[in-house]
């Protein structure tokens, strides 16, 4: 994909954070319950509009650590023309970004966002509206649909890494630091809990997490294309017909099902609709833009829910029905690995 003339360019780069930050004004330190990875946030105004200012840097962001991001690829992809052509249907916010080094040496990247927080889907464990729910299958879909056969050019999230940062192994190294991060906590506890409530699951876990090459082979059955890799509802919004989509940090190439299957793990509190008619709803929308999914479809998906179970099966130990659903999938997939 070769780069966009700068006029077009959906992200302007500016050569550092003062000029990214110029005639700014109210700067206040900024955060939401949805920020989890680390990262520190502003809230400033500039020309009489409202922002929110993202520094990100591995110095303080765990996945970025977790999953070996010292050169900031975040940075990378809005350098790059990736986000060039995204459908009008999905709203990333990023109108600027700049570079800087971080107190420890790293090369780390400061983002401005539109603050679009009143039009974020508000923190609660209510289901969300159910059309607000098929908006985001159908903005998901026609993004991938989008992008499909895209290959990476630029050196973005790889697949593989999606497997491997919500594992003990990721909690017992960020345990051996000083930080109050509440995630690898959560994470080491998780995996403790499972091994003695689902012995039997959390050890083919274990298994898939110390080597997922069977799982990554799987899930290449069928196209690539874009993925974002976080579809969680505290990244998610609606401004008009548009969906509104944060946190590009896992953005890279891979199977679409991804998304989705990680879309049905980390939202299954506030789905609106069972996990197997938002699967049909979201194969509907492909369908209804030409592609054809019948080639591919059942080998990928079951490869990607038994991954999403990989990242997620940790948080779910304590509800029954959620995990005896996903460790259905498990077995299933298990069987063709």
């Amino acid at each position: 994909m070769s780069d966009a003339p700068a006029s077009i360019r959906r992200v302007r780069i500016e050569p550092s954070v003062d000029s990214l930050l110029l005639g700014a004004t109210a700067r206040k330190t900024w955060k939401t319950a949805d920020s989890l990875s680390g990262s520190r946030f502003e809230r400033v105004t500039i020309d009489g509009e409202r922002y929110i200012v993202k520094y990100i840097s591995v110095d303080d962001d765990w996945i970025m650590r977790a999953t070996g991001d010292l050169h900031c690829r975040m940075l990378t992809l809005l350098a790059s023309s990736v986000l060039d052509t995204l459908p009008d249907t999905i709203d990333p916010t990023v109108v600027a970004c700049a570079p800087y080094t971080s107190t420890l040496g790293h090369r780390s990247a400061a983002l401005l966002m539109r603050d679009v927080s009143g039009d974020l889907v508000p923190p609660g464990s209510a289901p969300i509206e159910p059309a607000l729910h098929q908006q985001f299958l159908q903005h998901m879909a026609l993004m991938h649909a989008a992008y499909l056969g895209f290959k990476d050019p630029a050196g973005l999230f790889p697949l593989a890494h999606h497997y491997v940062f919500l594992t003990p192994a990721m909690a017992e190294l960020e345990g051996g630091a000083t930080r109050d991060d509440p995630v690898p906590p959560a994470v080491r506890d998780g995996w403790r809990s499972m091994d003695t409530r689902h012995p039997r699951q959390a050890l083919a876990l274990r298994e898939l997490a110390s080597d997922p090459a069977p799982l990554l082979a799987a899930l290449c059955a069928g196209p690539t294309t874009l993925l974002h890799g976080d579809w969680k509802l505290g990244n998610l919004g609606a401004s008009g017909a548009s969906t509104i989509l944060l946190d590009w940090d896992r953005c890279g190439e891979g199977p679409p099902l991804v998304d989705l299957a990680w879309y049905l793990a980390v939202n299954c509190d506030r789905l609106p609709e069972s996990k197997e008619d938002a699967i049909a709803a979201y194969r509907r929308c492909l369908e209804s833009v030409g592609v054809s999914t019948a080639p591919w479809w059942d080998a990928q998906l079951r490869a990607a829910l038994a991954g999403a179970f990989l990242q997620l099966g940790w948080s779910k130990s304590g509800d029954a029905a959620e995990f005896g659903w996903w460790s259905d999938r498990l077995d299933e997939a298990l069987r063709r690995l």
